[in-house]
């Protein structure tokens, strides 16, 4: 560590991991699909402390890991077109997710009764999310963004990312219902002002921006991060959850992009937050994953297989129920896998039971572990099942609610 307080070390092995971690990626991805982010998960514990011992985490490494998230959360808000899956695709996720939740919470208070978990409540909330941010490049890989497959996967992407977001935000916070209320209505007017000022501030200036996306004054790279990180700070200062933030800058981006030809946009923004910002992320987690907890006491290395079925059961079963009137077996199946991929909501969720004291190290370790074998497995099944369905248009704009 130097004078800074910056330990230099530690910081360029988590770059050196996250780059290495695209190279293996790029060197098996003719044999085998293995998402990008779980190798850097997986490197970030081999030199994590509880490994080799290279990198460990520290205020500086979670300051950029945060940055990370915050972007991971921007790029989920900003690949969901409310205004496409608005309709029947969100109106099943809504009520897919409600299930879940359901579900999870059931299946949280048996483990909580049986002694094997502390809190219902966060084990629940863990369980009943999608980490749709995480699929995401993993489906435009795939040529799924685009299809009718694609349009329901966002929808129940969206409520299983956004809806245990909210969680976080009300339900964990130590302010009251009405605090938290008050809190709420207050970003959301912030928040629609600064989207009605972006997309009248395109509209007028778009000129300006795409002739400086060449250049070296990046103007829309840079207001795009001033958005970002401005909604982050924001909803950190009130107390909300900076996951909250970034998910709603994309969310604005979006709306105030609609219609325009965004292609050497969307590219910069790819470079700058797959490129360096999210990978950081995801390593630092592996960093700070308490493996040691698991290793200490091999029977909590059976929470891990449990843990995964779990996810599979929680958020697997709405896909299976409730889509049936608009996908084939096949598809719904595949739905079922891909929305039961879990990761970065569970390593909010964890961090803050364990420091609230509401959740073991060990089981918030095994959650982890079994969120990143769910990353690894489940949309690797669910391309799998999507190979062999017969090939279908593009997905209209939008498709109505039926009557």
């Amino acid at each position: 560590m130097d004078a800074t307080g910056v330990d230099a070390g530690s910081f360029l092995a988590i770059v050196a991991v996250a780059a290495l971690a695209a190279v293996i990626a790029g060197m098996v991805a003719t044999k085998l699909v293995v998402p990008v982010v779980v190798l850097e998960l997986v490197l970030g514990i081999v030199i994590g402390p509880e490994v080799l011992g290279i990198a460990e985490a520290d205020p500086f490494v979670d300051f950029f890991s945060n940055l990370g998230l915050g972007m991971l959360f921007f790029f989920a808000g900003y690949e969901i077109d409310f205004q496409r899956i608005k309709g029947q695709p969100l109106k099943l996720a809504g009520l897919g997710w409600l299930l879940s939740l359901v579900l999870a919470y059931a299946l949280g208070g048996l483990l909580a009764a049986a002694g094997i978990v502390l809190s219902l409540l966060f084990v629940g909330s863990a369980m009943a999310t999608t980490a749709i941010g995480t699929l995401i490049p993993i489906l435009r890989d795939a040529g799924e963004l685009k299809t009718r497959f694609g349009t329901y996967l966002l929808g129940a992407g969206a409520m299983g990312e956004f809806g245990p977001i909210l969680l976080i935000t009300l339900v964990f916070s130590t302010k009251t219902a009405i605090e938290n209320a008050l809190i709420l209505i207050a970003f959301v007017i912030v928040a629609v002002l600064a989207g009605v000022i972006a997309v009248r501030s395109v509209g007028k200036g778009w000129d300006l921006v795409e002739r400086t996306l060449e250049t070296s004054s990046q103007l829309a790279i840079r207001v795009t991060v001033v958005i970002v990180f401005a909604l982050a700070a924001l909803a950190a200062s009130l107390g909300l959850d900076l996951l909250l933030g970034g998910f709603v800058a994309g969310v604005i981006l979006r709306l105030a992009l609609r219609g325009r030809e965004v292609e050497v946009l969307e590219s910069k923004l790819t470079a700058v937050g797959y490129g360096f910002l999210i990978p950081f992320f995801f390593v630092a987690s592996g960093i700070n994953v308490d493996l040691g907890a698991l290793i200490d006491d091999p029977v909590q290395f059976l929470k891990v297989p449990m843990f995964v079925v779990l996810f599979l059961i929680v958020r697997g079963v709405p896909a299976l129920v409730l889509y049936r009137r608009v996908l084939a077996a096949r598809d719904r199946a595949a739905l079922a896998f891909f929305s039961a991929t879990e990761l970065p909501l569970v390593v909010a969720i964890t961090t803050i039971a364990v420091e609230e004291g509401h959740m073991h190290s060990s089981t918030a370790a095994s959650l982890i572990v079994a969120a990143i074998c769910s990353t690894a497995i489940f949309p690797i099944v669910g391309l799998k099942l999507r190979a062999s369905a017969p090939p279908e248009p593009a997905a209209p704009a939008a498709e109505p609610a039926p009557a």
